[in-house]
């Protein structure tokens, strides 16, 4: 009986929690499909360790952290190498530019092209709202390194988005070479 009040458990918060997941997932890889496995790798993993995880203060912490590491852990993989290389190659040609500045600036392209551990920290930091402290604790690193990587991150989305700005007000003639 404890078993099916355990799993019950376990499938409504799954259930409740699954679409904020899949959401933080996309952001961190920027492909719906991938989100969507490391949603279910990530709830693969919760409940393997649900009896404990349950009696925790903070469950949806616990499992963003399992959701970054399983994400971290995928990049530093042979897959994740291959997977991203192949995903590059597979990318259209860029579209000539729009008109419309508010069309041509797209965040999550940005977002995409920052380094993995950097887009982690800048989606859990302003995506998820986390503080420092909070962050160092899902990441499993110093409030420093959390505070250089969002700096980092945050730089290099300004100079992603800058430069997409001036490709697109120089028109399709006068393109600024990336």
């Amino acid at each position: 009986m404890a078993k099916q009040t355990r799993d019950a458990e376990f499938t409504e918060y799954a259930a409740a929690r699954s679409p904020w997941l899949r959401k933080v997932a996309y952001l961190l890889c920027g492909d719906w499909h991938r989100a969507d496995d490391l949603a279910q790798e990530t709830v693969t993993k919760l409940y393997v360790r649900w009896g404990r995880v349950s009696k925790a203060d903070n469950i949806d912490g616990y499992v963003r952290t399992i959701l970054v590491n399983t994400f971290l852990a995928e990049q530093r993989s042979p897959w994740g190498r291959w997977s991203a290389r192949r995903r590059e190659e597979a990318l259209p040609e860029r579209a000539a530019a729009v008109a419309d500045l508010d069309a041509s600036v797209d965040l999550r392209a940005a977002l995409a092209a920052l380094p993995p551990r950097q887009r982690a920290t800048v989606v859990l930091r302003y995506y998820g709202d986390l503080t420092v402290e909070q962050t160092a604790a899902a990441m499993g690193c110093s409030t420093g390194n959390v505070k250089s990587q969002c700096s980092r991150g945050l730089d290099a989305l300004r100079r992603l988005l800058d430069r997409e700005t001036a490709a697109t007000a120089a028109g399709p003639s006068e393109r600024i070479p990336s």
